[in-house]
């Protein structure tokens, strides 16, 4: 055995930080979505007295997890305020799971869209990691999206800010970067990513993913990027669309492709491939 590369191994399991206990962060997160809404819970509580008892075990155990993280103020602190922002942040994903029955034909209802639909799930997580973000807990919140994304195919940063009544239809692929910012009445299909265009690292903190306005639809397969690129509201960004500046509102923007058919009586015309 090589024995400075153990030592080296030694040093590195030395100085590196106590591992965050992610999988009780993520049954907590389950846990929280089937509180907020028993549509996903096995057994719906039974009356007010007990969904109180279940939020104040919710809060006690985010509590204790936090304990685990390097905070600027008192783990307990946190949970707490956390916990007071779940009537708005459940408002808001009532909002998303509207959006999404209205958008889409093959929806038959909000307990099929917040049971079942992989884009309604990744948002619920993104709200409680942007929730985790805003008040300045580190590494959790990523932790959180990046389990959703395990799990649905879909990126988000927790650190996107996104606004009420989103909806994400399908869903796989879709990657919204740090900075992103989307307004309100947003609709993205699969495939899409918002993302940054190549900057240096020094430049980590400014603002490098686009902003989509409200009332836009982006469909599948489309890329925007840059930190300066806004898509104005109420606009239609088409499949497959590379868009690196900004367009005003109500702008329609498509790919056209060019497709060549040849007759099979025309060998001269055959193309062939080679992989």
């Amino acid at each position: 055995m090589n024995t400075s590369f153990v030592q080296s191994l030694a040093l590195a399991h030395q100085h590196t930080p106590a591992s965050l206990p992610g999988p009780a962060f993520c049954a907590f997160a389950e846990r929280l979505l089937q509180l907020l809404f028993p549509e996903r819970a096995e057994r719906p509580l039974p009356n007010a007295d007990a969904v109180a008892a279940h939020l104040q075990e919710l809060q006690t155990d985010l509590a204790h997890l936090l304990s685990n993280v390097t905070l600027t103020q008192p783990a307990a602190a946190v949970a707490s305020t956390f916990i007071d922002r779940l009537p708005a942040i459940r408002a808001l994903l009532l909002q998303d799971a509207r959006a999404i029955v209205d958008a889409d034909p093959a929806a038959q209802g909000l307990e099929e869209v917040i049971a079942s639909y992989p884009g309604f799930y990744a948002i619920s997580m993104h709200r409680f990691a942007h929730a985790l973000h805003q008040l300045g807990v580190p590494r959790v919140p990523r932790l959180l999206s990046e389990y959703a994304h395990a799990r649905t195919g879909i990126d988000i940063h927790p650190g996107a800010r996104i606004g009420p009544s989103f909806c994400i239809d399908h869903g796989t692929g879709i990657v919204i970067g740090e900075t992103a910012i989307i307004g309100a009445y947003v609709q993205i299909f699969q495939g899409v990513t918002l993302g940054a265009l190549s900057v240096a690292k020094h430049l980590a903190n400014i603002k490098r993913h686009p902003t989509i306005e409200d009332h836009v639809v982006v469909y599948a397969g489309a890329t925007i990027l840059g930190g300066s690129t806004v898509v104005g509201s109420h606009s239609i960004i088409g499949g497959n669309v590379w868009l690196t500046e900004s367009v005003p509102s109500h702008s329609r923007v498509y790919h056209r492709a060019q497709i060549h058919v040849t007759r099979s009586e025309d060998p001269t015309a055959d193309i062939t491939f080679s992989i």
